[in-house]
């Protein structure tokens, strides 16, 4: 694109921001999620085979400092070290119950991701005991990566030994923007200063991967300072950096005061202006070396940077979800934990199940949701989808497929099809268009 941003602000009653989760992170779609599969889980654990797809461990650790305005995380900000114990060891305990059975017993797992919430809220100490009694539960020998989220501001360079000495990495950091007025009007806890302490900590220890995290088209954000952000994230020089384009959820603070006022649209930019941004983004990082390799993600160095965690959930691996509200995927079955931190920790003290709901899949809605992810990375491969599930997507999708085509969002080459960046740009509200039936007509993931 021109080097000139456009900021689209004669776009349609469609192209406004309004409150929902727009971005896909699975299918089906939660909605679909009920208690009634609750003990097709409880069947599959205790199966006698183990499984043999590629195990990963998600751990969610739900502290913060503030709650930022844009969060929809479940997060709490009033927790005292008592508390944080009590919440570790359910977690443990759920840890551990899930290690002995059949289904889980004996396999290790090749990727690991703390998310939040916070992960660096924690303390060296609780960090320290933490993962030395995950990796005595479930050994992370054969782990090929380990990623940790953190808040810029809660860093120190003691904190951040400790998490490169326990296995790190993949180090992300939430840096969002480095204006210090947007980050305060967004709610976000840290400011630019300690973005560049917590950056020169972590590349002073050789972290394998260090990620950062922008979002396009936050609270009182402008073109300029967009720019100025591109900018000094390029000059820092990460492994990658992951951009998202802001959605107001409708549990968050920002959604709560559109509704207290009586107003629909959110006080952020519309959907062309922040696709322009990221867009904008991406030729810069380009500029500078990096390969955009996901809608949402450029990396300095493709054949040496990875994203396991993603790659591996895209293409069916089983992921064992520990933590309140955390959510899995094993042998083909959704499930979520409970929501709220004193039912979660409740039910495991009195060695109950922590999950709330769960949705077992059929073979066709796994094709398609394994479909529906990997067109974030933005190209399916045909054989692939032909040799796993026998579906010839071009067969099925051929309406689809040449409306996208239409529409300049689509490529297609001798074995793959490939988005355009104007595609990719948008991907996720093109996905719906491959869910089932049943499935679509929903405005949100």
């Amino acid at each position: 694109m021109s080097e000139e941003v456009t900021n689209c602000s004669n776009s349609s009653d469609e192209d406004k921001t309004e409150a929902g989760n727009y971005f896909v992170s699975n299918y089906p779609p939660f909605a679909f999620w009920g208690e009634d599969d609750l003990t097709c889980l409880d069947s599959l654990l205790n199966s006698p085979q183990p499984g043999t797809a590629p195990l990963g461990l998600y751990y969610h650790i739900p502290f913060c400092r503030k709650r930022c305005h844009f969060c929809y995380f479940r997060v709490y900000t009033d927790k005292n070290s008592s508390q944080i114990r009590r919440y570790i060891a359910a977690t443990m305990k759920e840890l551990r119950r899930y290690a002995e059975k059949p289904y889980i017993k004996g396999r290790l797992p090749k990727f690991v991701y703390f998310g939040g919430g916070t992960p660096s809220y924690l303390s060296a100490k609780q960090l320290t005991e933490l993962t030395d009694e995950m990796k005595e539960i479930l050994p992370w020998d054969e782990t090929e990566e380990v990623t940790f989220e953190c808040e810029p501001g809660t860093l120190t360079e003691k904190k951040l030994e400790v998490i490169k000495g326990f296995g790190v990495t993949r180090l992300s950091l939430g840096i969002e923007n480095f204006d210090d007025h947007v980050l305060g009007i967004n709610g976000r806890a840290h400011r630019s200063e300690e973005v560049f302490r917590a950056y020169e900590f972590a590349r002073s220890l050789d972290f394998e991967q260090v990620n950062v995290d922008l979002i396009a088209g936050m609270l009182e954000e402008t073109e300029d300072n967009w720019k100025d952000s591109v900018r000094k994230a390029i000059e820092l020089a990460p492994d990658s950096v992951t951009i998202y384009q802001m959605e107001i959820p409708f549990n968050t603070t920002i959604y709560r005061n559109m509704r207290e006022e009586g107003k629909l649209t959110a006080p952020v930019a519309d959907w062309p202006t922040k696709r322009n941004w990221v867009d904008y983004a991406f030729s810069e990082f380009e500029k500078s070396g990096y390969s955009v390799t996901s809608a949402y993600t450029a990396v300095k160095n493709p054949a040496k940077t990875k994203f396991v965690y993603r790659d591996r959930l895209w293409a069916g691996a089983d992921m064992l979800a520990t933590g309140v509200a955390s959510f899995g995927h094993l042998g083909g079955i959704h499930y979520q934990n409970l929501p709220h931190i004193e039912q979660y920790q409740e039910a495991l003290e009195e060695d109950l199940s922590a999950v709330s709901r769960a949705l077992m899949t059929t073979e066709d809605e796994r094709f398609l949701r394994e479909l529906i992810l990997q067109w974030k990375i933005g190209q399916v491969n045909l054989n692939y989808f032909r040799e796993k599930f026998g579906q010839e997507i071009e067969t099925r999708f051929e309406g689809v497929l040449t409306n996208l085509e239409k529409r300049q969002f689509l490529e297609r080459g001798e074995d793959e099809l490939r988005l355009t960046r104007q595609g990719l740009l948008q991907v996720d509200t093109l996905l719906h268009d491959f869910f089932q039936e049943k499935h679509q007509g929903g405005k949100y993931a």
